[in-house]
């Protein structure tokens, strides 16, 4: 089952049960997605189904670096109400994201992306964090793995 056919089905059951909290960021992911489908549209690409699996993975994953950044800001400001409902959609979102890697799975692929795009410099770093992204999308955070490929390929 696609990633557009679980949200709808998700959003249906949130409908059926009256669960307003999981509906209202059901529909925030399903206007996401339909914003990047017009964008592309925008672009010219020739498209017909609209965005696949890994453009909705990576808009889901924009999605729940934003609300970690609120929920913070949120906190800071001592508005933790706000902040709990920022949680909150995290863990809907979260519900359609694949298993995050754990620390050693993620210093394995990277040295796996690193020998497979025969990378030993750091003009390299490009081509190991596109091999990165193009099979690990949604299941680790980008912003942590960027440092540990720069500090590798340093080294």
């Amino acid at each position: 089952m696609d990633m557009r056919t679980r949200i709808g089905s998700a959003l249906k059951d949130a409908m059926k049960s009256k669960d307003a909290a999981r509906l209202s960021t059901l529909r925030l992911i399903n206007a996401a997605i339909k914003d990047k489908d017009i964008a592309l549209r925008g672009e010219g690409e020739d498209n017909a189904n609209g965005v696949g699996d890994a453009d909705v993975l990576g808009i889901l994953g924009k999605m729940v670096k934003q609300r970690q950044e609120s929920a913070r800001a949120y906190e800071e400001g001592g508005r933790l109400d706000l902040a709990e409902r920022e949680r909150d959609e995290i863990v809907v979102i979260e519900d359609f994201l694949p298993k995050q890697l754990t620390e050693d799975e993620v210093a394995a692929a990277v040295d796996k992306a690193i020998a497979k795009t025969d990378a030993n410099s750091i003009r390299d770093m490009g081509k190991v964090m596109g091999e990165l992204k193009s099979q690990y999308t949604g299941r680790m955070d980008f912003g942590q793995v960027g440092p540990m490929v720069k500090d590798r390929l340093a080294s």
